[in-house]
């Protein structure tokens, strides 16, 4: 019984996040992290910025892959498989119901006003997210060197127009990361043999 009440509730948080969610996974990062991380508590403000990490990084989309992510975490696979199911019923649903009506749905002036001011809400969103996860990032020297690394290409590229897909800053990173974390294992086991002698 306490089970089932764990997945409902795993259920309805996620309903209630695709529900009220306009812009995307990318918008939907700030409202995810109220609910799971301060609300519910499930999990921690370091294991988000790991899930974001990890629903990024594989393929699918973020708001789904993350609600997977934190169902498994809580649930494991019947979690993962309730957090799903939760967030996506209700984008799917919105969708389809608009996909019979669209053309009409389109010429409805306030409809077309309303758009764009929630295009100026998830800008902000997406905004206050990427905030609160560099707030929550360790400010070690190879993640400082790899944030102002990324900035600058990103300012880079984007002026004089070069296409460079944000899954190479994303494989970049990564590899970047294991090649330190690699260095700093031998660093360990030369040291551990200096003082052996």
């Amino acid at each position: 019984m306490k089970k089932l009440k764990l997945l409902l509730s795993l259920f309805w948080t996620m309903f209630k996040i695709g529900l009220f969610t306009f812009g995307g996974g990318y918008a939907m990062i700030a409202i995810i992290e109220r609910e799971i991380i301060e609300r519910k508590k499930w999990i921690e403000h370091e294991d988000f910025l790991d899930l974001i990490a990890i629903a990024e990084s594989t393929p699918g989309p973020l708001a789904i892959n993350s609600a997977t992510f934190v169902g498994y975490k809580i649930s494991g696979v019947l979690g993962s498989v309730f957090a799903t199911l939760g967030v996506i019923i209700p984008s799917f649903t919105i969708i389809f119901i608009i996909s019979l009506f669209f053309d009409a749905f389109l010429k409805i002036e306030w409809v077309a006003y309303a758009f764009k001011g929630i295009q100026a809400a998830v800008a902000l969103l997406i905004f206050n997210a990427g905030i609160k996860m560099l707030k929550g990032v360790k400010k070690t020297p190879l993640n400082v060197v790899l944030l102002l690394a990324t900035v600058v290409c990103l300012i880079t590229f984007s002026l004089f127009a070069i296409k460079f897909s944000t899954i190479f800053y994303i494989l970049i990173g990564g590899t970047v990361g294991v090649i330190f974390y690699l260095i700093s294992l031998i660093k360990g086991k030369n040291k551990k043999q200096e003082e052996q002698k």
